[in-house]
């Protein structure tokens, strides 16, 4: 189960909000407290993005399952289609994995138009095809006019893990480097704009992609990679609070090094948003070793997602458990983890 660290229980009187699906703290307490204890095992305990699980002597697989309920449907470079799977191929590529296999499950609207539904499903055979996956199995189901907004898509992945990887957010270590893979907050914002919330004409486009290629030049590159995740809900500021909580050690990052698109804070700066907490769906931090971080970024540099990558922070001893940003203007703050709903419905 994605993101499953530890947090506070709930009180017994709490009632599900849109917050416990925006990815931050109140997500992660719902997953403590109503998940956690009926499905506990090792595998789901790792809190990575996808489960290794180890079926028999044919080596690891990787595992994720996820369910999109983006709305609107269509947004600047992309659909609800292209995310379900670029997202789950994300997901199980984040563990060192070759993905193969994709299942999808469709809860169709009544009343949605056909064509709206063949231009989803042309665009996840485009998005499976770059991405060398698979669908092969499905269901369908069909509820009440008014009861799904058109259309929800569930989704899930399998891939075979590399020979010898132990990748995941337990296995950060002292000293290494983080990469960025690009620009933060374009997906989120996109998908704002398109709901016509930003006031203004953007531009903007989602950056969702399949990010498995990128990953497997990266491991040819160095197997010097201990952590890699892809910042969705909850943004890089989440992601790497999980890192630092997996791992239990302090992440400090330098804001002057994270790429940020000026459309994304000018639109951040209008509606008070961190592009921290952002989502991102074509997008992935690595931890490496910081003797390998030159070649890695050479590699990723030389690929069509991995153009802009840079270092951004290093995984430290001190501050346990949390992560800090030294500002632009010299000061370090604490970065927390989204302590509850910002941009609900953007994945």
């Amino acid at each position: 189960m994605e993101g499953a660290v530890c947090a506070p229980p709930l009180s017994h009187t709490d009632q599900i909000v849109m917050g416990h699906g925006a990815g931050g703290r109140m997500g992660h307490q719902l997953i403590q407290k109503a998940f956690l204890p009926a499905f506990q095992n090792p595998a789901l305990s790792a809190g990575d993005d996808a489960a290794r699980v180890n079926p028999g002597s044919n080596g690891q697989l990787s595992i994720s399952t996820d369910a999109h309920v983006v709305w609107p449907l269509f947004f600047p470079g992309g659909d609800i289609g292209r995310l379900a799977v670029c997202g789950t191929v994300n997901d199980v590529a984040m563990l060192g994995a070759r993905p193969l296999y994709l299942t999808a499950g469709f809860i169709l609207e009544e009343g949605l138009p056909m064509e709206t539904l063949q231009r989803v499903v042309v665009s996840m055979q485009s998005a499976a095809m770059e991405a060398g996956v698979q669908i092969v199995a499905g269901d369908t189901k069909v509820v009440q006019k008014g009861k799904a907004d058109g259309l929800y898509i569930t989704t899930a992945g399998v891939g075979l893990v590399r020979s010898g990887l132990t990748i995941g957010g337990a296995q950060a270590r002292e000293g290494d480097v983080i990469i960025l893979s690009g620009s933060i907050g374009d997906h989120g914002i996109a998908v704002l704009a398109a709901r016509g919330e930003l006031g203004f004409q953007s531009s903007l486009k989602s950056d969702v992609a399949p990010l498995n290629h990128l990953v497997a030049r990266m491991l040819d590159t160095s197997r010097n990679i201990h952590v890699l995740r892809d910042p969705t809900r909850g943004g890089l500021a989440t992601t790497l609070n999980e890192i630092a909580v997996q791992s239990n050690l302090g992440i400090v990052l330098n804001e002057e090094a994270i790429p940020v698109h000026p459309e994304v804070n000018a639109a951040c700066e209008m509606l008070g948003f961190d592009p921290l907490y952002i989502a991102n769906e074509g997008k992935l931090v690595a931890v490496v070793a910081r003797e390998d971080a030159g070649r890695i970024l050479e590699a990723m540099h030389g690929t069509r997602y991995g153009e802009e990558a840079v270092i951004v922070g290093e995984v430290t001893s001190e501050t346990r458990g949390r992560v800090l940003l030294k500002t632009a203007i010299g000061s370090t703050r604490v970065v927390d983890m989204l302590a509850g709903e910002m941009l609900p419905r953007i994945c």
